[in-house]
């Protein structure tokens, strides 16, 4: 069988608050149980910045990933008018993404266990691109995709650059309106939610390039289902 697995690194939880890294952590609990819910993921959080989340029906692995970029880019943090550079990373990127496809050998939820390829697929990706230094983040691309299949791989890997500059450039607002629609959610109802109208929700959605989001998710879908 194969799955989708999710490593994820947020960018500069180091140098956040202690009362920003506990909100960001709470989010991202509520996130996860959200993902089981729904997906019946297998996803935890470790050492509070590292996240891995196991995908069963591997055609939702981008829509997952794109879940967890825009909750994680929607949380609120308090931060001041002249943001440490570090927590402008947070702000503008929330957390790097590396999607794999491929088989677990051992796969035991009740022992936290996530043993085989795409684990190690996923967690060697991040840390490839992986560019923190004491001094500094430099940040190219936080939106990747992984597989045995280098013929998938180049297929994924515009649709992931596209998806990454969409993602970055996104607001707060904008972000959780996206994950709002993500989660299939229509206009009336994300308005009731964010307690604005409906037209600013159409117009968030716009801005974030909801209908490009939209096919990229059914295209990964579907091409992951046919193979």
């Amino acid at each position: 069988m194969q799955y989708g697995v999710i490593s994820g690194d947020i960018v500069a939880f180091t140098s956040l608050s202690q009362a920003n890294k506990e909100l960001v952590e709470h989010h991202i609990q509520l996130l996860l149980t959200e993902l089981t819910a729904k997906f019946g993921c297998y996803a935890r959080l470790i050492k509070g910045d590292y996240l891995e989340c196991v995908v069963p029906a591997a055609e939702n692995t981008l829509l997952v990933a794109l879940l967890i970029k825009s909750r994680i880019k929607s949380i609120p943090i308090a931060s001041k008018k002249n943001a440490e550079t570090r927590v402008q990373h947070f702000e503008n990127y929330g957390i790097r993404l590396a999607l794999a496809y491929g088989n677990l050998e051992r796969f035991d939820t009740q022992k936290g266990i996530i043993d085989g390829e795409a684990i190690y697929l996923s967690g060697r990706k991040i840390n490839e691109e992986d560019t923190h230094t004491l001094d500094r983040i430099s940040i190219k691309n936080t939106l990747f995709f992984v597989s045995k299949d280098e013929a998938l791989n180049k297929q994924m890997e515009p649709m992931m650059l596209l998806l990454d500059f969409l993602m970055n450039k996104a607001t707060t607002r904008q972000s959780q309106v996206l994950y709002y629609k993500l989660l299939g959610n229509n206009e009336d109802a994300i308005a009731k939610k964010m307690h604005i109208s409906q037209p600013a929700v159409n117009q968030h959605a716009n801005s974030v390039g909801w209908n490009a989001i939209e096919k990229a998710v059914q295209y990964f879908t579907d091409t992951i289902k046919n193979r």
